[in-house]
């Protein structure tokens, strides 16, 4: 997108060439979940994404070892139901396309961390939010900042907890615990899905908060664009929500070969052409920078963005 861009001739404008690199992107994204699933469900992670294949794996295991314990077993067979249920969890698009966001996050804060020394915890917007004089933002903030030090714990261990996935990925976990448990185990299966249901909180998981701090922010949200600012996880959030976008759709368009969707993202979230620049050489520093990007507004980059394609199973 970015060469292309440089490179246009004079007859051919910023926004054909952005919807033409979109849809160069979103033919390269369709094809991200069905090549995980297949690594996946074939133990291979030889050649493609060790560390994103680990992670996923990871993460997809330790969700399953959750839903079991939960139900109390402790029969020989919990591995197997284990691996079953997360056999499950590869092949429904949505859930699988979420764990790969969430590792890729990582991936992209693990960068940032060792390219700038970003804290991957408390960065400077999270320590002005903590310390904010608005007791609700406060304390918003100080739940966020606890969340985000149990995902990067988490991370570091490939799991992730069961209240942290987004509710419609959690009733769909219990659905695979019920489906792999079988009639034997209904009752126990029925009370585990009733503890976890009573304790699940949406707004109140890492990606809630974090969806909080950035609403409550108001106008004054484009600073979270700034990712040296805010940190990967408030600039994914922001970025999501300042173009309307899902969020794993956001994190996606921070990875190679979708700099289109980026670069439409943070237009259309309000960013002006010099500070987008900045945020993609910092992402990307070996990119040729695109020229004309003044003459794309904001209101056509949404609305570019909108008629591209969405990550699979968003």
């Amino acid at each position: 997108m970015i060469e292309a861009a440089a490179s246009v001739a004079s007859n051919e404008t910023v926004e054909a060439v952005a919807r033409q690199e979109l849809a160069r992107g979103d033919a390269r994204a369709e094809t991200v979940v069905p090549i995980l699933r297949h690594l996946l469900a074939n133990d291979d992670n030889s050649v493609f994404g060790d560390d994103i294949l680990a992670r996923v794996r990871g993460m997809a295991e330790d969700l399953a070892r959750q839903l079991v314990e939960e139900t109390g077993s402790d029969d020989a067979d919990g591995d197997e139901t284990v691996a079953a249920i997360a056999a499950l969890f590869y092949e429904n698009e949505g859930f699988l396309a979420h764990l790969h966001a969430l590792a890729m996050e990582w991936q992209l804060t693990e960068r940032m961390l060792a390219r700038v020394t970003l804290d991957p915890v408390l960065s400077p917007l999270m320590q002005s939010l903590v310390a904010s004089s608005e007791e609700a933002t406060q304390t918003v903030a100080m739940k966020a900042l606890a969340a985000q030090a149990r995902f990067v714990q988490g991370q570091r261990r490939m799991t992730l907890p069961l209240c942290e996935l987004p509710g419609d990925h959690l009733h769909f976990a219990l659905l695979c615990l019920a489906n792999c448990v079988g009639e034997g185990g209904a009752q126990a299966v029925a009370r585990a899905e009733g503890a976890i249901r009573a304790r699940f909180d949406e707004a109140g998981s890492r990606l809630g908060l974090l969806a909080q701090l950035i609403t409550g922010m108001g106008s004054g949200a484009i600073a979270a664009l700034s990712l040296t600012h805010a940190g990967c996880a408030l600039f994914l959030t922001a970025l999501a929500i300042g173009s309307n976008q899902d969020r794993d759709a956001a994190v996606l368009s921070t990875n190679d070969g979708q700099l289109a969707r980026l670069l439409l993202g943070l237009r259309s979230a309000g960013m002006k052409p010099d500070a987008i620049c900045e945020q993609l050489v910092l992402l990307h520093p070996e990119i040729t920078l695109p020229t004309g990007l003044e003459r794309l507004d904001a209101e056509r980059a949404a609305a570019i963005l909108a008629a591209g394609g969405s990550y699979p199973g968003v």
